[in-house]
């Protein structure tokens, strides 16, 4: 069974009402000093943010934003003798500095490799023997798309993953109702690429995060600002991990490009993350709260936690500030994701890609990893530290496969938090054959002209260079003239959408539609049918995954049956027998 994460402040009301703040004596109060820094300040149960604002603005502090759905404020005061007065005020549940939450791999040059971008550090090409077979295989998926499928696309022959859950054969019976609307919280959707534009709902899209071109120690954050004010449009993104995540789950199908697990539903930015990948507690609950609010249907979330691996109550090799920290952030994310289930929010998560067992953590000695040199070693207890958002309320956790049905070497697992498992790409699949090692085993999607330029992949006539060529950086041209790019990435960032796709379909076929243009699906109800159609896979024999070309840290142990189990969860999603037999599981 999933672990159910319940924090007990995280299920009651926030009071409208303003009640008193209650100031220690000025004796007692610690000096102020130091330079201006951010804090979160989180409002106890019952307790307004009309209160909590008071209260930071009498220990010396100056509110810059606020969340009055899950009573969260930030803060800017000095970086000393702060979170000593405001923690003092009634009202106040906790108070720390604030900090990255979570991150998605940037996509522009970085200082290390990482899963996603694995596929573009080394790659072999398949023998001239086995290329012409894929391409008469491929010759035969398009034949067969042409004569039983809807509006595929003409790069839709490379998206083994799309023919993998069968959402090319789901569109004999739907591609989406574009009233159902998809968050994406992330780094940004680029609004403008020719595949997401179609679909892409600008009246409600948002941008919840401020770019920070550096910290508090001078470090670069997201660099110099682009535009007026270091607030990015609502359309844009530097990044590049957001758009792939919206192309993977619905752009359109129109004859263009490639598109998507659902290409008739509305995508909406929901930005809770810098340029560089980091989320911020604050954008990031600002976006949850939104996506309720507004009326989102699904919400993909493709991050995993950052700076804290796992985010425990009080852990001691911590410091008394550190501990405050993650419990600020474990109740106001745990506040966010409840406020926006019970808006009708469908919840989708990546489960990480630490290849490890969510279940039993290992000492984790790599957080926190913001500021830079500050980890520790610590052992992790199962009970009381959590890898947010996974392990929030409400989550539909998503591992990962290739596509050979292998889970994915860094792909994470686990009974307690897995609920279905999609194709996220697995660019050491095949291990042993010439497919080894090749960006086809990964999934492709949509890329940002601006990200691709700036990683050297084009030039600024839109030309493939060398670089980007070797990575098979793809591009396609409208008869205007009109240009559209795609890379290929892998990762449990990549599974999650296929699930979130299915996810809209489910709602597009059995949500109920208002007057006003609305559609309703309890989450619950489209978790129970996206499990109870999704494809039964038992564990590898044997249980014990030795993956051949890495080291004993990535070696998996599946527990659990053909019906449920730690790699697959409730099985591969199959969003054609979620559209056919999804109203057995309502």
């Amino acid at each position: 069974m999933r672990r159910k994460t319940v924090l007990a402040i995280a299920a009651l009301p926030l009071f409208a009402t303003l009640t008193a703040v209650t100031a220690p004596a000025a004796s007692a109060l610690p000096r102020l000093q130091g330079k201006s820094v951010d804090y979160n300040v989180l409002a106890a149960p019952g307790t307004s943010v009309e209160t909590i604002e008071a209260a930071a603005r009498a220990a010396g502090g100056r509110v810059v934003d606020r969340n009055a759905a899950i009573g969260l404020i930030t803060v800017a005061a000095p970086e000393q003798g702060f979170t000593e007065r405001v923690s003092k005020a009634r009202g106040v549940s906790a108070a720390a500095k604030a900090r990255a939450v979570g991150h998605a791999p940037k996509t522009k040059s970085a200082p290390k490799p990482d899963v996603e971008k694995e596929a573009t550090k080394s790659a072999s090409s398949p023998s001239p023997a086995l290329q012409k077979a894929a391409e008469a295989k491929q010759d035969k998926a398009q034949s067969r798309s042409a004569a039983q499928s809807v509006g595929m696309d003409p790069l839709d022959s490379n998206l083994w993953g799309l023919t993998s859950i069968r959402a090319d054969l789901a569109r004999d019976h739907t591609i989406g109702d574009k009233r159902v609307k998809v968050g994406i919280l992330d780094t940004g959707v680029d609004g403008k690429h020719p595949d997401i534009a179609p679909n892409f709902d600008r009246a409600l899209s948002r941008n919840f995060a401020k770019d920070i071109p550096m910290d508090e120690l001078g470090q670069v954050v997201d660099g110099p600002c682009e535009f007026r004010g270091c607030v990015d449009p609502s359309d844009w993104d530097d990044n590049g991990h957001g758009t792939h995540v919206a192309g993977t789950i619905a752009a359109a199908a129109d004859g263009f490009g490639l598109s998507g697990v659902a290409p008739g539903v509305s995508i909406v930015n929901i930005r809770g993350a810098q340029d560089s990948g980091s989320f911020f507690l604050q954008p990031v609950v600002n976006a949850m709260t939104y996506a309720g609010d507004a009326g989102l249907d699904v919400v993909n979330m493709s991050f995993f936690v950052d700076p804290w691996l796992y985010n425990c109550d009080n852990n001691p090799a911590d410091t008394p500030e550190q501990q405050a920290e993650q419990r600020t952030i474990k109740a106001a994310i745990s506040r966010a994701m409840d406020y926006a289930y019970r808006k009708g929010v469908t919840q989708v998560v990546s489960l990480g890609n630490q290849h490890s067992d969510l279940g039993a953590p290992q000492p984790d000695a790599s957080s926190p990893n913001y500021p830079a040199n500050t980890a520790h070693p610590r052992t992790i207890d199962n009970a009381s530290c959590l890898s947010l958002p996974i392990e929030g309320p409400h989550s539909i956790g998503v591992a990962s496969y290739g596509p050979s049905g292998m889970k994915a070497d860094y792909s994470n697992w686990g009974t307690e938090q897995i609920s279905v498992s999609a194709p996220g790409g697995y660019f050491r699949d095949y291990f042993g054959t010439p497919w080894y090692q090749t960006r086809e085993n990964t999934i492709l999607s949509a890329y940002p002209r601006n990200v691709a330029f700036a990683a050297g992949h084009i030039d600024a006539a839109g030309n493939i260079l060398p670089p980007g060529a070797a990575l098979k950086v793809m591009r396609e041209v409208k008869p205007d003239g009109t240009l559209a790019f795609y890379q290929w990435l892998q990762g449990t960032s990549m599974a999650s959408p296929h699930a979130a796709g299915v996810a809209a379909l489910i709602v597009s076929k059995f949500g109920n539609y208002d007057a006003r243009g609305g559609v309703l699906l309890n989450p619950d109800r489209v978790e129970r049918v996206m499990q109870g159609t999704a494809t039964k896979t038992p564990c590898p024999t044997p249980r014990v995954l030795d993956y051949p070309d890495r080291d004993e840290t990535y070696t998996a142990t599946c527990l659990g049956g053909p019906e449920f189990n730690g790699f697959y969860g409730a099985g591969q999603v199959d969003a054609l027998q979620a559209i056919v037999s999804g109203a057995d599981y309502l």
